[in-house]
C-alpha cells in the first residue's frame, strides 16, 4: 500500500468515526450495496464526492 492509499483509508476511517447516526446509516446502506455489486467501498468511496464530508478535503 502507498502513501497515497493509506491516506485515502485514513480520510475514510475519519468519515466514518465522525459520522452522524444519519451518516452512518447511509454508510451503512452504500456499503451493503456495494458488497451486493461485488465493489469495494473503498473505491466507490474515491469516486464520489458526494460520500466527502466537508470537514474532509479530498486530495484529488
Amino acid at each position: 500500500m502507498n502513501a497515497e492509499e493509506r491516506k485515502n483509508l485514513r480520510q475514510l476511517d475519519e468519515l466514518v468515526l465522525n459520522a452522524s447516526p444519519e451518516e452512518l446509516e447511509k454508510i451503512q446502506e452504500i456499503d451493503y450495496q456495494t458488497q451486493l455489486d461485488g465493489e469495494s467501498f473503498y473505491h466507490i468511496y474515491l469516486n464520489s464526492d458526494s460520500l466527502i464530508s466537508p470537514n474532509i478535503e479530498k486530495s484529488f
